[in-house]
């Protein structure tokens, strides 16, 4: 592939992903992983992701949580952009400039988000397809959420993350995201849910609600509200905050429901509209400085 290097920088966002459901299905016989049935969605608010075109891969990182972010050289950007690179000859790059505003080890994927803006900048650089198969063998070698974050808009997400269905046409829904600045590993959360290899999750006998595109608000609301977190239970005895945080979005005028994302600590409420939100995420900021508190949009 010929490089060609154009003079303008790359940008795009990294939404933040919502698990609006995270049904444990059980732990796989194979390979260990859990398998998962999941309605991911994403916010209106996010990371930013710039690509200068040039000879070297590398990366920057600036903004609010760029110093909780880790080490550069073993960020999850460069990994995605490091294995796109060795799976299409004479791949063009350059270098990354991530603004990072999003908590990190928070449940909402930041860091895979972030891996998936660089492999949609990368395959814009190089006029590939985001249907292009290495695009989806480098999302997948990267991290199990990186797949889901690709094309980030409504779906659901199945196996270890490797099983991603069509996009939905959901409606948007008002929400507010908080997180009470405690960093919470997935793995000890897994743990804390006490699954042998090969073992089924008891819980799974409940089914995950059907969830058709073209759902209004209100309908889209009654089919999640008896689904579920099932790492909600064992991330609260890991960071038993979560409960606090939980409490405080349903102690808030219109709303309607507050759940876990992914493996925590970040919670989101639903609300009947968007003001509601706001007015929420001012109440509880200003009762809660130290925590990370956003209204935003969830599509």
């Amino acid at each position: 592939m010929t490089q060609v290097f154009s003079v303008s920088p790359l940008t795009t966002r990294a939404p933040a992903k919502i698990n609006l459901t995270l049904h444990v299905l059980g732990r796989r016989a194979g390979d260990g992983y859990h398998a998962l049935e999941s309605l991911v969605v994403f916010a209106g608010v996010g990371d930013t992701l710039s690509l200068e075109p040039g000879p070297d891969l590398a990366l920057a990182v600036s903004g609010p949580t760029a110093g909780p972010a880790g080490p550069t050289a073993d960020n999850l950007v460069l990994r995605a952009a490091t294995r796109l690179a060795g799976l299409v000859p004479g791949l063009a790059v350059g270098r990354f400039s991530l603004v990072k505003r999003l908590p990190v080890a928070a449940g909402i994927g930041g860091g895979s988000s972030d891996a998936a803006a660089a492999l949609r900048l990368l395959a814009r650089l190089n006029g590939l397809s985001l249907a292009h198969p290495a695009l989806a063998e480098a999302a997948r070698a990267t991290g199990a959420d990186v797949p889901v974050c690709l094309e980030p808009r409504a779906r659901m997400m199945r196996g270890a993350g490797e099983a991603i269905g069509p996009a939905l046409s959901l409606p948007s829904l008002p929400a507010v995201l908080i997180n009470p600045g405690v960093p919470v590993e997935t793995a000890p959360v897994f743990r804390a849910l006490g699954l042998a290899v090969g073992e089924a999750n008891p819980a799974a006998a409940v089914p995950h609600p059907e969830i058709a595109a073209g759902l209004a608000p209100e309908d889209l609301l009654c089919r999640i509200g008896p689904a579920r977190n099932d790492l909600e239970a064992p991330a609260l005895t890991v960071a038993p905050v979560i409960g606090d945080t939980l409490s405080a979005l349903r102690d808030q005028p219109g709303c309607r429901l507050a759940r876990m994302s992914g493996s925590g600590a970040t919670v989101f409420g639903l609300f009947t509209h968007r003001w509601r939100a706001a007015q929420a995420a001012r109440a509880i900021a200003a009762r809660h400085p130290g925590w990370w508190v956003r209204a935003t949009m969830l599509r």
